[in-house]
């Protein structure tokens, strides 16, 4: 039987294809999953991603953006009968967590990437109005393509963003997040979205081999925040978070509190809010 916890991240519900539900040590609560990516397909390779791509994940067509809706309805009119907490697996989620944290587009890949994403972010903003459910709705991102009009143009759809940015310079950012994405790049679509709006930072710090980064890269990724609101960024808060779960890399585990902790202290002389979230 499963049972819902910290530990178990799978995107399955049913027999549904995008709409899924997860205990969130973040989110602390529920979190209802929109799952855009359920051909496993990511423009990030992350050693750290408990998604093994070495697998084939579901059929890779088009978004079916009503399929989509009709899972979503089916979950929320549980939580309308209030009944959520009586249906398997949900009755087995910790007293303390029993609570809708969010609405979070997240899911086996980056959200943003597939053509859908912004008629699925504006029919998922409908429905939980249409609910009445008064949770934020989150989109968990690389931020890689926030600088495409039809992704920028979307944002406007979600209450918050929270953005991955887990390195201070362009070598570890390719090593820990598996990608030839030009870093730069990605810290001006941070830079851009963030003078316009509040975005969080989640920063994923892992271990290679049971090494962790190099001080002169925590240093690097602190300047990196002072870059984003010295040019005029707001940052609501930093998510400073390790492994949880199995990753699909056996290099990669979890980095302890201590460091951790130091890291968040380093946000923090910085002005900014900072959360720990360890193993």
């Amino acid at each position: 039987m499963r049972v819902l916890d910290f530990t178990d991240h799978r995107r399955e519900l049913d027999r549904n294809r995008y709409v899924y539900a997860v205990v969130s040590r973040r989110a602390r609560g529920l979190s209802i999953g929109v799952n855009l990516n359920p051909d496993r397909v990511c423009n990030f390779d992350c050693p750290y991603c408990q998604v093994d791509r070495s697998q084939p994940g579901g059929p890779g067509a088009e978004i079916e953006v009503p399929g989509l809706v009709a899972e979503l309805d089916s979950l929320l009119s549980l939580i309308d009968a209030g009944t959520l907490w009586d249906v398997s697996p949900f009755d087995t989620a910790a007293p303390e967590l029993r609570r809708v944290a969010d609405i979070a587009f997240s899911g086996d890949g980056e959200p943003t990437t597939p053509p859908a994403f912004p008629a699925a972010a504006e029919a998922v903003r409908q429905a939980r109005d249409r609910h009445r459910l008064r949770v934020p709705l989150r989109l968990i991102t690389n931020a890689t393509m926030f600088d495409r009009p039809r992704v920028r143009e979307a944002l406007a759809f979600f209450d918050e963003l929270w953005c991955k940015l887990d390195a201070g310079t362009a070598p570890y950012f390719a090593r820990v997040d598996g990608t030839r994405f030009p870093f730069e790049r990605l810290l001006a679509n941070l830079t851009a979205v963030a003078r316009e709006r509040p975005i969080v930072l989640q920063s994923m710090f892992p271990s290679f081999d049971g090494e962790g980064p190099e001080p002169a890269e925590i240093e690097a990724y602190l300047g990196r925040l002072q870059q984003i609101t010295f040019a005029g960024g707001l940052i609501a808060g930093v998510q400073v978070y390790t492994v949880a779960r199995r990753p699909a890399d056996p290099r990669i585990a979890a980095l302890g509190p201590e460091v951790l902790e130091a890291i968040a202290e380093g946000v923090r002389r910085l002005g900014l809010p900072a959360e720990v979230f360890g193993s």
